[in-house]
């Protein structure tokens, strides 16, 4: 399912530089324009190697139902709701809304472990790189590049909602792969506009190997993520904004409904078929 090629041991070490809205920042998943060349080069070499049965490495089709098994690390700083410590039932709620929104993927998750781990500096302070994320991820990743270790936060020293790794940095750092996010994101949370619990659906697209359905420097209509029936896209979308369209010399609108982008919780519901495949074979 996710890339183990040997070019994919580069690192993706773009930094948070997405524009915040109403007091978040909605993703810290950035990937440059150079890395995602190398990216897709490298996929397209691999995707060609596979349907010629040239290389075992290479992705291979995949059965029509993708089981994915899930490892949720509980970092908190107290006891307390307000101190990180979701229930149990909150991550179980989690999953069956991933699940909702990945509906007619072929993706199921399966949760199988939640863990539970006191620590102020980590649920305060963790970050995309740092020392604390390093220290977090190094002490609790669990499994191979088929289990999702989801890692849920504060980010009290940011305004961020979430990251991931990508499927093609496995190889460089397999301690690293997983998904981090604010604790409150999930669904029923206390962050407004974004607790339907999409931001966990949003990262687990980059994970997957999906790239942000609009230009990462917000300066460009060309197609930059890789899938044909998502419309060329400039902007990030903020809120619900109906009818945006930040390429208006290109066909359609920008897809405001997409897990992809940047939109409030309420406004996103679809992944496109393009977009499906592409996640099927990395």
């Amino acid at each position: 399912m996710r890339f183990s090629s040997a070019l994919f041991a580069l690192t993706a070490a773009a930094s948070a530089l997405a524009a915040p809205f109403a007091n978040f920042t909605r993703c810290g998943s950035d990937i440059s324009l150079d890395e995602r060349r190398a990216v897709e080069a490298r996929f397209a070499i691999d995707s060609a190697a596979a349907l010629a049965g040239e290389d075992a490495r290479a992705p291979i089709l995949l059965p029509l139902r993708r089981t994915v098994h899930v490892v949720w690390h509980i970092i908190q700083e107290s006891n307390t709701l307000a101190g990180g410590s979701i229930s149990d039932d909150s991550v179980r709620q989690s999953i069956t809304a991933m699940n909702n929104h990945y509906s007619g993927s072929t993706f199921r998750f399966i949760l199988d472990r939640i863990d539970r781990t006191t620590n102020a500096d980590w649920f305060r302070n963790v970050y995309r790189g740092n020392a604390q994320q390093t220290a977090m991820k190094n002490a609790l990743h669990s499994g191979d590049a088929k289990v999702l270790n989801i890692y849920s936060v504060g980010f009290k020293t940011s305004s961020l909602l979430g990251y991931a790794t990508w499927p093609w940095s496995y190889a460089g750092n397999n301690k690293d792969d997983g998904v981090v996010i604010l604790y409150s994101s999930v669904p029923g949370g206390a962050t407004p506009n974004y607790n339907e619990g999409k931001t966990l659906s949003h990262e687990v697209g980059h994970w997957l190997g999906l790239y942000h359905v609009f230009d990462d420097a917000e300066t460009s209509c060309s197609d930059t993520d890789g899938v044909a029936d998502t419309p060329a896209q400039m902007k990030a979308s903020y809120g619900c904004p109906t009818g945006k369209d930040s390429c208006p010399a290109q066909p359609g609108v920008d897809s405001i409904h997409n897990y992809m982008d940047y939109s409030y919780d309420p406004c996103m519901n679809q992944f496109t078929p393009g977009q499906i495949e592409r996640m099927k074979t990395q």
